[in-house]
């Protein structure tokens, strides 16, 4: 049982808010993104700034509370939250600064993509992300983070050149090239293991309007479409992003109502360079392929492409998420993707394949704890529906799905797109790179206060 003057006086310490079990807006702080998952914190220190990050590590560490870090709330098992402990909610930390001249920005970690969006858009400039705006900015960017500008820019820890950080004894830090270097490089990918950042700088590049938008094909053309995309893909410019998906047509608008409910293969593309070499970048998808029953690509501002699917995936459905890197593929493999796609459990459940080649490619392998540099696909296959009577029927579907297509891929994941799968699946993302991060981890967090995480454990003592 925890003191009850102790609470109290760390509810005075902050400036933002502590709500606990039973307080009138618990309910709703503790919701995540993730309906499927549902846990109970003791209390959640709503933090308005750094001194309030540091108020909640001492104080969790003093009760030898379980602590876990939310950003955006978007994790996939819910590792923003735990049963039992102090979940240090960072949602109202949500300033963004950009810097037009150095073409830098700053922003804090309750920021959604969409957040960094609309404050770069303005300038003319983007930070490399995702591809949903509702995203958080911290957990897409300690996880690595791909999305539309990936193949021209790298992924977003690829650009990421400065944090300030919480450590587990509550002590402030910065990491940069030439000051806790070790940090940054583990920060860069290895997830939420070694601090709270408290602010993420981030490298920025010239992005305004882009060509842009979702293409759809027949369920019987995704055959056709996978092995022209394997082969596309290497020869286009790294100025165009395509992703390919297998999904199904959402019986919503704007979707032509003829095709509500349709099985479909999908590329989605970018092409984020001058607009009047964009119908020449992205002609191939046109002319070279069946005709798509919706084209629905031209140009539109950075940002309404970032938010484009976000009607489609509000709060609080139900989601099981599987994932791996993949390195080819082979006529077998887009076998078993089009089997398992044809059991969908429902409309918005679906299979992207992410392109990570391009800038990816071209980074050091020394420049991130982010482990998979020559794999050229991050997959993930997302069961997902409104409807809490399917979650035992979604996870099911992805898992087998999942384990079919498996042999087929570089045996690693991208740590935003697993459940909580275990040590060996942390130690098969991080491959060569795990002996690193657990002395890393060894020196800025030895008794792994932060482990609500996709865990990397301190090393041993030798």
């Amino acid at each position: 049982m925890l003191d009850g003057a102790a609470i109290e006086q760390f509810q005075a310490s902050l400036r933002g808010e502590l709500i606990q079990q039973g307080d009138a807006g618990y309910e709703e702080a503790r919701k995540l993104y993730n309906g499927m998952i549902d846990k109970r914190p003791l209390m959640i220190a709503r933090c308005a700034n750094t001194a309030d990050v540091i108020s909640a590590v001492e104080f969790a560490r003093e009760n030898k509370l379980l602590t876990a870090i939310r950003g955006g709330g978007h994790n996939g098992p819910g590792l923003g939250s735990c049963d039992g402990g102090l979940v240090i909610d960072l949602s109202l930390m949500n300033g963004v600064r950009v810097d037009p001249v150095q073409r830098t920005v700053r922003a804090e970690p309750g920021c959604t993509q969409g957040d960094v969006d609309h404050a770069t858009h303005a300038f003319g400039l983007a930070v490399p992300a995702g591809i949903v705006s509702t995203t958080g900015i911290a957990g897409l960017t300690l996880g690595g983070g791909h999305g539309y500008l990936t193949r021209k820019y790298g992924l977003t820890c690829d650009n990421l050149i400065e944090v300030d950080a919480v450590l587990a004894d509550g002590s402030f830090v910065t990491a940069n090239a030439s000051q806790n270097e070790d940090l940054l490089w583990a920060l860069r990918g290895g997830g939420g293991n070694f601090a709270v950042v408290t602010s993420f700088v981030y490298q920025a590049h010239p992005v305004s309007t882009v060509y842009a938008g979702p293409v759809f094909w027949e369920a019987r053309d995704a055959r056709t479409v996978m092995e022209w995309y394997r082969d596309f893909l290497p020869k286009a410019p790294p100025e165009l992003c395509s992703f390919i998906g297998l999904k199904t047509v959402p019986s919503t608008d704007p979707f032509p109502q003829e095709h509500w409910g349709k099985q479909i293969c999908a590329l989605i593309s970018c092409y984020s360079g001058p607009l009047d070499q964009a119908k020449d970048a992205v002609a191939p998808i046109r002319n070279e392929l069946p005709a798509p029953i919706l084209d629905w690509m031209g140009p539109m501002p950075f940002p309404h492409l970032q938010g484009m699917f976000d009607p489609l995936l509000p709060e609080g459905l139900q989601w099981y998420w599987k994932g791996d890197f993949v390195k080819d593929l082979p006529d077998a493999a887009i076998d078993i993707h089009l089997e398992h796609a044809a059991k969908a459990p429902s409309e918005l459940s679906l299979m992207h394949l992410y392109p990570i080649d391009g800038a990816v490619h071209q980074a050091g392998r020394d420049s991130a704890a982010w482990n998979f540099r020559n794999a050229t696909w991050s997959m993930v296959i997302a069961a997902i529906d409104p409807d809490p009577g399917k979650a035992d029927k979604l996870a099911a579907w992805a898992r087998e799905y999942w384990e079919a297509v498996h042999p087929h891929t570089m045996g690693g994941a991208y740590v935003n797109f697993m459940m909580e799968e275990g040590e060996d699946r942390v130690k098969a993302t991080y491959g060569e790179n795990y002996d690193r991060l657990a002395a890393i981890k060894k020196k800025y967090d030895p008794d792994n206060f932060f482990q609500v995480n996709q865990n990397i454990k301190p090393a041993a003592a030798v």
